[in-house]
Formats: C-alpha cells, structure tokens, sequence
C-alpha cells in the first residue's frame, strides 16, 4: 500500500467514526427538532451533512465513471439554506439511509487512483481524495460537537 493510500485509508477511518457517531446520536429516539442553530434543529443538521455527503458522493462517482461531475453552485450560505431546505420534509430514516448510500459511493470510488481532484462547490477549490476526506470529517465533527452541547452528550 502507498503512503497516498495509507493516508487515505487513515481518514477514511476517521470519517467512519464521525459517521457512526452520528448515527448513533440520531438512533436516541430524542426530540431532533431542538434548535442547535439560530435557524437549525438536529434534523436539520443531519439534513444538510446528508446533502453534502451526496455531492461528494456524485463528484468523485462522477470522475470515477469518466464523466464530468457538476459540482454544486451558489454562494456557500445559499447552498447551505439549500441543503436544508430540500431535506426538511425527508425522515430521519430516509436522511440517514442516503447517507450511507452517499458514503457507500465514496467508498466504492475514493481508492481510484485514476481520481486527482475531486470539486467541492462551483467558485471553491478543488481537493485530493484525502483532503476531502478531511474536509468531511472536520465538518461533521463539528457539527456532532454542536449537537452534543446542545443535548447535553459528550463528544470530544
């Protein structure tokens, strides 16, 4: 294995991990309609992280099958009310059950060394396949951190 695919196994494990943590945390049977935000309650959250997992699910599927992918497009705050917004009618059920679809695709393609850059966002750089990783699960990570300040879980 070479240090590239050793690194990216070893982010791709942290980012399970922030993946488990969340589904473990969205599995509680809690009330996921308290506010974590000032315009975000927990369902939110898992919407929105669901949203862009799917898009860097597409992306890198995209450049693995050949076909240029087309990253999403806006201002980051407009993308973000997006993510929102398109997944607030979703059960929880079926927000997770994408995400581990999403994170299936990932998975399925992020070892594909034929895969340089992979977009983000239309305007944003692009980012290797570990960096996206890292991207991912920094942002998850925080997002679970917020959460659990809020409910009162420990997350480190």
């Amino acid at each position: 294995m070479t240090d590239q695919e050793q690194h990216i196994k070893k982010n791709l494990e942290v980012l399970r991990n922030e993946l488990d943590q969340l589904f473990d945390f969205f599995e509680n049977g809690l009330d996921y309609h308290k506010m974590v935000y000032e315009f975000w309650n927990a369902k939110d959250i898992l919407g929105h992280i669901t949203f862009w997992h799917e898009s860097f699910a597409r992306n890198i599927s995209d450049l693995g099958k050949g076909i240029k992918p087309k990253p999403l497009k806006g201002k980051l705050s407009e993308v973000n009310i997006q993510s929102v917004e398109t997944t607030k009618n979703e059960s929880i059920a079926s927000l997770i059950k994408r995400l581990k679809e999403a994170q299936a695709t990932i998975e399925e393609f992020i070892f594909d060394d034929t895969i340089d850059l992979i977009p983000y966002k239309k305007g944003s750089r692009d980012y290797s396949r570990s960096e996206h990783l890292e991207v991912v699960s920094h942002h998850i990570h925080k997002h679970l951190t917020d959460i659990s300040k809020k409910y009162g879980t420990t997350k480190e």
